[in-house]
């Protein structure tokens, strides 16, 4: 069943005692989201908790510090935010696949797997619906769960340079800035500081990326053993594959990572190019200008794969 906003909102306020769930290698959309729906909704009165994901990095575990629990309680109502499909649960929570009783998400064109959804592909962020649901409840943002849904709005959508940026996005981060959000503070940690791990990286990736289609496309395959002796970590890595399309010329670009039995796809693109449509060649899925599947064969191989999708999808 698909809800609206104003039913999404009637539904958490006739109910109570609520988990929420982020997704697997948790990015600052998931994490604001559930963040910013935690407070909000404890901000009500109600028993709300988020799930305690083990994937969640440094970078974004202040947005959690004293809304984590280890299990649901008893009854609880489980909410998905920004989870575009149960395979996306971290492993840790895959026994709750079909537990899920409201999704809230902005992925468009994905299986549904719960009772209740609310999912608008047309929002830049999560962030923004929670934002939106937050309205309808007549909640006045405080500065912590301001600092939660301009973390979920501004890292997906770049920092607002990204193609989803709309004017309702900034109305969101104007709002987050009037209730005190410490706007220059998250966007240095998010967008300007990196570890020299980070940058000895990119400068391999500078140097090993592939270009094809006279410059248009590009793939990045990048080794487990390359990421081991640079030694870079799971904050480091997130979002490379923007690094990758922002190579003059290039509208869509791809990074490939090895995992145990194959390999992560990461893919980005700039308006006309539809990375959601290349990875669900793979079983992925996500947004024209991002998106993410897996390729099931070694890394050598499904460089080429990737490439050859890449390929056939511009000139289908």
């Amino acid at each position: 069943m698909f809800l609206t906003r104003a039913e999404v909102a009637d539904y958490l306020e006739r109910n109570d005692h609520y988990c929420i769930l982020t997704h697997r290698r948790p990015d600052g959309d998931t994490v604001g989201s559930a963040a910013g729906l935690c407070r909000a909704l404890r901000s009500m009165g109600k028993d709300a908790n988020i799930l305690y994901n083990p994937e969640i990095t440094p970078k974004y575990e202040p947005l959690l510090e004293g809304l984590t629990v280890k299990e649901p309680g008893e009854g609880n109502i489980i909410v998905a935010v920004d989870v575009a499909e149960d395979h996306m649960l971290p492993k840790a929570h895959s026994y709750l696949r079909n537990s899920v009783d409201l999704r809230i998400d902005h992925h468009g064109g994905n299986r549904e797997f719960t009772p209740k959804s609310l999912v608008d592909p047309e929002s830049a962020s999560c962030a923004e619906i929670i934002w939106d649901i937050l309205g309808e409840l007549d909640i006045q943002m405080d500065e912590k769960m301001a600092e939660a849904i301009y973390v979920g709005t501004s890292t997906d959508t770049g920092c607002f340079r990204y193609a989803n940026t709309d004017v309702h996005t900034f109305d969101c981060a104007a709002d987050c800035a009037a209730a005190g959000a410490d706007i220059f503070g998250w966007n240095q940690l998010l967008f300007e500081t990196h570890s020299l791990a980070k940058l000895r990286l990119q400068g391999w990736m500078a140097e090993n990326v592939k270009l094809f289609s006279e410059g248009r496309l590009a793939v990045c395959a990048l080794p487990k053993a390359v990421e081991e002796r640079i030694g870079v970590n799971e904050d480091d890595l997130g979002n490379l594959s923007s690094f990758v399309r922002s190579i003059e010329g290039v509208c869509m670009a791809g990074l490939l990572r090895e995992a145990e039995d194959g390999c992560k796809i990461s893919l980005r693109a700039i308006p006309g190019y539809d990375a959601a449509a290349v990875c669900s060649i793979f079983g992925g899925g996500g947004h024209a200008g991002a998106a993410g599947g897996f390729i099931k064969e070694p890394l050598a191989v499904a460089e080429k794969t990737l490439m050859d999708a890449m390929l056939k999808w511009e000139n289908s």
